[in-house]
């Protein structure tokens, strides 16, 4: 493969809905000359609802469809739930190509804290997971971490950016167990452990009950995929190829979904 062919491979974006936009803007940024190939697993989500072994079984055999039909450069998931779940059985399965995952960022809370009092608002399967658990042992043994699950967050989230409407008292609700006060202390760091959440942090520091510092890990994401792709010598927009296609698994996209994805120049595709 001559490397101006290579520079046509899209890089695939892979969610479980929406949330992994939160990354493909970030994305685009550092690499604006890049065709994506956005990849919503809709008809699967919320993935919290599914057991792990039957989630593990059902990623696997969508990216040896997606890998087949796109021959992507890199695979991004963009996913805290997907990555933490099945990452590594994707990097076995298929080895070569390269996977970027979506971890929570307990290395850059536990080193920017001046409390050390850092939570990690998440899905409950990132929560329970024994991966997130290492990331604490390995990274934040001198903070006290909590860990908070939202079954609901996500799906406020995507109502939210539909609607552009979301209970702010459920949101309240979901993010009141991150907020400790201990011994004169106080939570200073949340971070947001699933793609999902970025879009309703507004809605956060609005309901929060003081102030504290919200770790997107859209970035981070953005910048370590930047480090595995081909330099292909251009910076600028590439308007050549148009929208970008994206792929729902459900195949049923309601109206406002497709609206949305348009206004992230994203079309979609069978």
């Amino acid at each position: 493969m001559t490397e101006s062919d290579a520079e046509q491979q899209p890089i695939l974006m892979f969610d479980s809905g929406i949330g992994g936009l939160t990354v493909l803007r970030e994305a685009r940024v550092l690499m604006p000359d890049r065709r994506f190939v956005y990849v919503a697993d809709d008809a699967a989500f919320p993935y919290g609802n599914w057991e792990e072994p039957a989630l593990r079984a059902h990623i696997l055999d969508l990216f040896g469809r997606l890998l087949d039909r796109f021959r992507p450069e890199i695979s991004v998931i963009a996913c805290n739930t997907a990555s933490t779940l099945v990452i590594e059985a994707l990097r076995e399965r298929f080895p070569g190509h390269p996977f970027v995952g979506t971890v929570p960022a307990i290395k850059p809370a536990a080193e920017r804290t001046r409390s050390g009092l850092v939570s990690v608002l998440a899905t409950p399967g990132t929560v329970k997971r024994q991966y997130t658990r290492d990331l604490i042992t390995q990274w934040a043994s001198r903070c006290h971490v909590r860990l908070v699950g939202s079954v609901t967050l996500a799906g406020l989230a995507e109502t939210y950016v539909r609607e552009g409407f979301v209970d702010e008292e459920a949101v309240r609700g979901e993010i009141a167990p991150c907020f400790v006060d201990q011994d004169g202390r106080r939570t200073d760091i949340v971070v947001l452990a699933c793609t999902h959440y970025p879009f309703l942090v507004n809605r956060m520091r609005k309901t929060a009950p003081w102030p504290v510092d919200w770790i997107d890990p859209a970035e981070a994401i953005a910048r370590r995929a930047l480090s595995l792709v081909k330099v292909s010598g251009a910076n600028t927009p590439n308007a050549c190829h148009g929208a970008d296609p994206v792929i729902f698994t459900s195949g049923r996209p309601d109206f406002t979904t497709a609206r949305l994805m348009q206004g992230f120049g994203l079309s979609p595709m069978s």
